[in-house]
């Protein structure tokens, strides 16, 4: 295995399985491929690695089916989906799964390596400042990875988590989708700011009754608010 870690790679068309393994062993990654999805599941639960790559459309399980399971055992290894659809992009990232990222087919490797290289670096460590922000009822605690509403702690997953912390750094800071996609995600391109606004009302809803310290600015984007 790369020093960079083990990426899993479920995908049946082998033609982009063997694109992705390219790309991915060319920039440090250790990668495993699986074509179905129960074996995908299993390799997962198996192998423990740093990211999954996860096709939608996989014979005997969807990807996200896996993403779901892995979710429900605890697991929030970072994902990314591989969609054909733009469309689906609101079902693949939803809340009951808990998908990090997503690119559509027919897309770019590098975009997609740079996607998977972002989010195992943030995944390494607390980010940028260890000290706790509170706002409100809500506190994140980046060096624990917690979020408490009230001193109730609440289940986020790792763009969740972040994106939470990048708005309370600066409360009141009004950040635009493409700052935030910069920022959090780690890339920047207009085509992917539904991405910001999907995760934007997954972190809300998590939040239940303290959902209005995140506020939408119309037509700008979102800020942190008591």
């Amino acid at each position: 295995m790369s020093g960079k870690g083990l990426v899993l790679v479920v995908e049946d068309e082998r033609p982009i399985a063997d694109l992705v393994r390219l790309y991915l062993s060319r920039d440090g990654f250790g990668v495993h491929v699986e074509r179905d999805g129960p074996a995908g599941l299993a390799a997962a639960r198996r192998l423990r690695p740093v990211a999954c790559v996860l096709d939608i459309a996989l014979p005997g399980m969807d990807g996200t089916d896996i993403c779901r399971r892995l979710r429900a055992d605890g697991d929030w290894t970072p994902v990314v989906f591989l969609t054909a659809r733009n469309d689906e992009v609101d079902r693949i990232l939803g809340l009951e799964l808990g998908g990090d990222d997503y690119v559509t087919k027919p897309f770019s490797p590098r975009e997609l390596v740079a996607r998977v290289r972002a989010l195992v670096r943030r995944a390494a460590g607390p980010g940028d400042g260890a000290a706790v922000r509170t706002l409100g009822p809500v506190a994140l605690d980046p060096q624990r990875r917690l979020v408490t509403v009230a001193g109730r702690p609440l289940s986020l997953t790792q763009t969740e988590f972040d994106l939470l912390g990048h708005l309370l750094r600066r409360p009141g800071r009004v950040f635009t989708r493409e700052e935030l996609l910069a920022g959090v995600w780690g890339y920047a391109s207009p085509d992917g700011t539904r991405t910001v606004d999907v995760h934007v009302a997954q972190v809300r809803a998590k939040l239940g009754d303290a959902a209005g310290v995140i506020r939408t600015v119309r037509g700008v984007g979102y800020t942190a608010d008591a």
